[in-house]
C-alpha cells in the first residue's frame, strides 16, 4: 500500500530534494505539489492526499493558513508542517491550524520519513525541540479553546450557519438552504467568529471542531429531532 503525498514549497529546489528522498520509500507516492497556499489547496482538492507536508513560509497566504484551509476543503489530508524556525508562535498557531506534526527543515531525511510515517498513519510528529515549545504552549493554556466556545453563546439561527459551514458549504449555499438572504449569513459568520475568538473563517472551523462545539449542536439537533417526532 502506498500513500499519496502533496508536497508545498516556494523553492522547487526543497520539493525536488524531498522527491528525491522519496524515491528510496515507494510506500510514499507524490501525487502532486504547490509554490503557493492557493495552489495547494487546488491540487488536494483534485488529489484528496493521504499527507501534505506544508512550508510555513509561503508567499501570500502562509502555510497556517493554508493549513486551516485544507481543514474545510480537504479534510482527509493530515498535514506535517516543515519550518525554518521553531519559536512557540509559530508551532502553537501550527497546531491550532490543525498541523499533525512539525519538523525543522534542518532535521536529517530520516527523521522527515519518520514524521511522514508517523502523521499518514494518524499519529503526530514534533521534533524534540519543537515538542519543548509545544510543551510549554500546553503548560501557558495556549491551546485552550475560548471560554466562549460553548453552543449557548450561539443563537440556534447561528448554530445552523455554523454546522453547514463546517459542512464546507458556502455563504451561497448556506443562505439556500437556510432560505436566507447571503449577506445575512455573512452577518451570522462575523459575529459567531468574534464570540469564538476567531480572526477568519477556516480558524472559526477549527474552533468550533477542536471544542466539541459541533458535536454538541449535532447532539442537540439530534435531541430536538427525536422530540418533535415522538
Amino acid at each position: 500500500m502506498s500513500f499519496s503525498i502533496v508536497l508545498v514549497d516556494d523553492h522547487q529546489v526543497l520539493r525536488d530534494a524531498i522527491k528525491e528522498i522519496l524515491l528510496r520509500h515507494p510506500e510514499f507516492d507524490v501525487v502532486g505539489e504547490a509554490g503557493d497556499a492557493s495552489d495547494a489547496v487546488e491540487v488536494c482538492r483534485r488529489t484528496d492526499p493521504d499527507l501534505v507536508v506544508m512550508d510555513i513560509g509561503l508567499p501570500g497566504m502562509n502555510g497556517i493558513e493554508a493549513t486551516g484551509e485544507l481543514a474545510r476543503h480537504s479534510p482527509r489530508a493530515r498535514v506535517l508542517m516543515l519550518s525554518m524556525f521553531d519559536d512557540e508562535a509559530s508551532v502553537m498557531a501550527a497546531v491550532r491550524a490543525g498541523a499533525r506534526g512539525f519538523v525543522l527543515k534542518k532535521a536529517c531525511a530520516t527523521e522527515l520519513i519518520d514524521a511522514m510515517r508517523t502523521v499518514v498513519r494518524g499519529g503526530t510528529y514534533f521534533g524534540a525541540q519543537v515538542a519543548d515549545r509545544l510543551l510549554s504552549g500546553v503548560q501557558l493554556g495556549k491551546l485552550r479553546a475560548p471560554a466562549r466556545a460553548g453552543h449557548e453563546s450561539l443563537s440556534p439561527r447561528e448554530q445552523q450557519v455554523l454546522r453547514l459551514t463546517v459542512e464546507g458549504k458556502s455563504n451561497k449555499e448556506a443562505a439556500t438552504l437556510l432560505h436566507l438572504e447571503v449577506h445575512t449569513v455573512r452577518s451570522y459568520r462575523k459575529t459567531m467568529m468574534a464570540k469564538l475568538g476567531a480572526s477568519n473563517v477556516a480558524q472559526l472551523i477549527q474552533v468550533a471542531t477542536a471544542s466539541g462545539l459541533i458535536e454538541r449542536i449535532r447532539n442537540n439537533d439530534g435531541a430536538r429531532s427525536e422530540t418533535s417526532g415522538a
